[in-house]
C-alpha cells in the first residue's frame, strides 16, 4: 500500500484561475472561506445529479466538507453535477482548482473518479458509496453496511404496521440501493418469525433480487406514483431508496393521509425528520449513514498527511450506520418493540446475528 499526501501552496490562486477557465467548458468550483493554519489545503467535492440539496446522501456528504472547513480551517471548492455528463468536467475543474483531496458522491461517479485518479496520481480522492474490485492507491472508498440498520427499520415497520403490509422501492437497481432493501426485507421476515406474524412486503423479493425501481434518482412524480400504488395495495409503511425521488413518496403519503389513510415513511441516508421537514409528520424513522462524519474524518487524515486507500466501512458497531429516533411516532412504538430492536442491534454488533446482503461491503 502506498501513502499519497501533499500540501498545495498554490490552491488559492488556482481557484481563481479555474473559475475563469471553466466558465467556457463547464461548471466552475465555488470558493469557500478559510480561517486557520490549514488554509493552504483545499478539500473539494463533486455531487451526483441529485445535487447538494437532495435531503439525502449528497447533502450529508457536503455537510462533512463544510464541517471540515470550519473545524480544520481548510479551503474548499465544490461542483454540483446537473447530469451524469457533468462528472468528468466537474472533476477536471477540481483538478484545475488545486484540490488536495476530492470527495465524489455515489456509485454513478465510480468510472469518472477512477479516470481522474489515474490521470492525477499526486492527488487523493474519496468516493462515497462505491468500492472498486481492485483497490486504487489514491482513492479511499467510504462505504456502509446499511443492511444492518435497514434490518432494524424493517423490524420496526412490521411491528408498527396496522394493515400488515409494508413496502420499499428503489431509484436505480444498484448495490448501494438493494443493500437497504435486503436489510429491510430481512427485518420484516425476522418480525414475522419471532411473532408468528404474516406482514407482507411489497416492492422487493430478496431471494429473486427483483422489485420495483423508478429508473432514476430525480423524477419525484415517479416516486409519488409508485407510493400511491403501494398504499392502494394496503401498504402503510413505505421506504423509498431513491434520493430526491423519495420526496415524491413523502408527498404521496401526505396526500393519502389527508384523504383518510394512515401511512408512514422510512427515510434513508439521513434523518428525514431533520433533512426533509416537509414530511416530518409522517416520518417513522430513517436508516442513517453518517456520511458527514466519515467525510470529515477522511479529510482530517489527509490534512495530517495520513491518507490511505483502505475502505472506511460504516457499521452499527462503529456508528457509521444507525436508525433515527422515532420522533413524533415515539409513543406509537411500544416499549416492547424498542427493547427488541435494541437487543437485535446488540446481537448484530456482537456477531451473534449476521445480516447478509449480496451488496454488503467486503
Amino acid at each position: 500500500m502506498r501513502f499519497v499526501s501533499r500540501k498545495t501552496g498554490v490552491a488559492a490562486a488556482m481557484l481563481g484561475i479555474s473559475a475563469i477557465a471553466l466558465s467556457a467548458c463547464g461548471q466552475a468550483p465555488e470558493e469557500g472561506t478559510t480561517n486557520a493554519d490549514n488554509a493552504d489545503y483545499t478539500g473539494c467535492i463533486v455531487s451526483d445529479s441529485g445535487g447538494f440539496d437532495d435531503q439525502s446522501f449528497n447533502e450529508s456528504s457536503y455537510r462533512g466538507l463544510k464541517a471540515a472547513e470550519t473545524d480544520l480551517g481548510i479551503s474548499i471548492a465544490e461542483a454540483e453535477s446537473k447530469s451524469n455528463a457533468d462528472f468528468a468536467t466537474n472533476l477536471q475543474g477540481m483538478m484545475n482548482a488545486g484540490c488536495d483531496l476530492t470527495v465524489t458522491i455515489g456509485f454513478l461517479l465510480g468510472d469518472a473518479t477512477k479516470e481522474a485518479a489515474e490521470a492525477n496520481p499526486d492527488k487523493n480522492f474519496a468516493i462515497v458509496d462505491f468500492q472498486y474490485d481492485e483497490q486504487i492507491e489514491n482513492v479511499k472508498p467510504i462505504i456502509y453496511d446499511t443492511a444492518q440498520a435497514a434490518f432494524l427499520a424493517g423490524y420496526v415497520a412490521a411491528a408498527t404496521s396496522e394493515t400488515g403490509t409494508v413496502a420499499t422501492f428503489g431509484g436505480i437497481k444498484l448495490p448501494t440501493v438493494t443493500i437497504f432493501m435486503d436489510g429491510f426485507a430481512d427485518g420484516v421476515a425476522k418480525y414475522n418469525e419471532d411473532k408468528g406474524a404474516d406482514v407482507k412486503l411489497l416492492g422487493w423479493d430478496k431471494d429473486k433480487q427483483d422489485g420495483t425501481f423508478t429508473g432514476d434518482f430525480e423524477k419525484q412524480d415517479k416516486g409519488k406514483q409508485v407510493t400511491k400504488t403501494f398504499i392502494s395495495q394496503g401498504a402503510d409503511v413505505i421506504m423509498p431508496v431513491a434520493g430526491p425521488v423519495g420526496k415524491g413518496a413523502g408527498a404521496a403519503v401526505v396526500e393519502e393521509n389527508a384523504a383518510g389513510k394512515s401511512a408512514k415513511l422510512v427515510w434513508v441516508d439521513s434523518d428525514g425528520f431533520e433533512t426533509a421537514p416537509d414530511y416530518k409528520d409522517v416520518m417513522l424513522t430513517s436508516v442513517i449513514k453518517t456520511m458527514d462524519t466519515a467525510v470529515e474524518e477522511v479529510i482530517a487524515g489527509d490534512v495530517e498527511e495520513n491518507f490511505d486507500s483502505s475502505p472506511y466501512i460504516g457499521t452499527l458497531e462503529n456508528g457509521g450506520v444507525t436508525i433515527a429516533p422515532f420522533h413524533n411516532f415515539d409513543s406509537e412504538v411500544s416499549d416492547e418493540t424498542k427493547a427488541e430492536v435494541e437487543a437485535l442491534k446488540q446481537a448484530i454488533i456482537s456477531g451473534d446475528l449476521v445480516i447478509e446482503s449480496s451488496a454488503s461491503p467486503k
